[in-house]
């Protein structure tokens, strides 16, 4: 495999693979760096009773431990479908410098993955969002942030 076309194709055959068993929901991903897959993930939210176990953030927690890094900048994940806002934000967290993907969100929508609901929470401010929410113990709450900012030792990201 060397070019995005064999990367995506390899992407969407764990999608295919996956909708075909019962493993989890129709959707692949393949992290590639330096031009070899250090990452590859299907979705697994059913199997693992995790719902953040979709196919990006399975293929990114892998290529991480492959790598020995939570960054993953230079890197390229090919996804058989456009992602989720869970993990688009798991993208750009794990600073992958490239995306490459099939179907979009209409097309998972058509299968019964609609995630317009999210997109529009996400862009919703705090308090006009449908999860209630109660902001409180700021101060001490901030003395994390505090501990963070004076450590010598923390590693950045």
């Amino acid at each position: 495999m060397s070019t995005d076309e064999d990367f995506l194709r390899r992407a969407i055959a764990l999608s295919l693979e996956n909708a075909k068993g019962s493993a989890g929901g129709p959707f692949g991903a393949v992290v590639v760096k330096d031009g070899r897959i250090v990452g590859e993930g299907a979705n697994c939210v059913t199997t693992t009773n995790d719902p953040t176990a979709h196919a990006e953030v399975v293929a990114i927690r892998e290529a991480c431990r492959e790598l020995g890094t939570h960054d993953l900048a230079g890197a390229t994940i090919y996804t058989s479908c456009e992602p989720c806002p869970m993990c688009l934000t798991a993208i750009l967290w794990a600073r992958i410098g490239r995306m490459v993907y099939a179907c979009d969100r209409d097309d998972a929508a058509a299968a019964g993955f609609d995630d317009s609901w999210f997109y529009e929470q996400v862009a919703l401010p705090v308090h006009g969002r449908a999860l209630p929410t109660t902001r409180m113990l700021v101060e001490h709450g901030n003395t994390a942030f505090k501990a963070w900012i004076e450590n010598p030792k923390k590693v950045p990201y």
